[in-house]
């Protein structure tokens, strides 16, 4: 029975885990680097939801909706206004890291001179009351209510990247931005889009987070980001579908070490990091296998 539990249980965190992943995987598929304020970004969606909650009396899911347009138009903005700095210096690889740390540290002080640094949480009842029964088994409603918030968004993202022109034009750009660009793709303009896109899914996420993860403070962003980087790093940087392995993988794990083992349950993401950079460096699914 334990074993039952855990595994529902760890599929689906799994699928949240993807969710909170995958803007930070396109990312760096497109851009090839890592955002190191994705964390500080999850936890404004979280903020958002918080505020919408109960100053709005809104539903927290909303935030996912609520976030995609302004957060498209933001993020599509800094990413060309940074864009040309980054080109012209020494080690643009090196650059992105300093400046995307700075965004990090800047989010995270305008937080908790804005929300103090007390935690801010939003109550389970905002998604449901009642427990929900699987495979005989009760689950609490918001792991059931996120999990399923959090598919149709994983299926929209695949459907952009796999069935319209600029989601075509992303994947390009992921294989290759010099080929791409000769095909007269213009690589800076489906940049800045997937950046926009990228910041929107973190946001979004954060509605999520808030449930999930207990709450929030301005500063959770750090852990955040490690712990979207182990789903990418697990399931394969650069590839969008390796994003949703990798979160599987993490929530499994995750859950039956914390059913089994739970005083080391804290370490999972860390040492699936370790084992995977030491026997598969590429992930679990390779960036050839990017997307079906």
């Amino acid at each position: 029975m334990l074993l039952e539990y855990a595994i529902v249980a760890g599929l689906l965190f799994g699928v949240f885990y993807a969710y909170l992943a995958l803007g930070l995987n396109l990312i760096f598929g497109v851009l090839r680097i890592v955002n190191l304020a994705h964390g500080d970004l999850v936890m404004l969606g979280s903020y958002l939801a918080f505020e919408l909650y109960y100053a709005w009396h809104w539903s927290p899911l909303l935030a996912i909706v609520v976030a995609v347009v302004p957060c498209i138009l933001v993020g599509g903005a800094l990413y060309l206004g940074v864009a040309p700095r980054l080109a012209r210096a020494q080690d643009p690889e090196m650059m992105s890291l300093v400046l995307f740390f700075g965004i990090s540290q800047v989010i995270e002080a305008i937080a908790a001179f804005g929300f103090t640094s007390n935690e801010r949480s939003v109550s389970a009842n905002a998604l449901g009351s009642h427990p929900v029964g699987i495979l005989g088994q009760a689950y609490p409603v918001t792991w059931v209510v996120v999990a399923a918030a959090s598919v149709p968004v994983l299926l929209i993202l695949f459907a952009y990247l796999g069935r319209t022109r600029l989601g075509r034009a992303t994947r390009a750009v992921m294989a290759s931005p010099d080929e791409a660009a000769a095909v007269g793709i213009n690589v800076r303009m489906v940049s800045a889009l997937t950046f926009g896109v990228g910041v929107a899914l973190a946001v979004g996420a954060g509605s999520l987070a808030v449930f999930m993860l207990g709450g929030v403070t301005p500063t959770e962003g750090v852990s955040i980001t490690i712990l979207s980087f182990a789903v990418i790093v697990v399931g394969g940087l650069g590839n969008p579908l390796g994003t949703v392995v990798g979160g599987l993988v993490l929530g499994l794990a995750f859950q039956l070490t914390l059913t089994f083992l739970p005083n080391w349950a804290s370490l999972v993401p860390y040492v699936l990091l370790l084992a995977v950079v030491l026997t598969r460096p590429t992930g679990v699914l390779s960036r050839a296998r990017r997307l079906a």
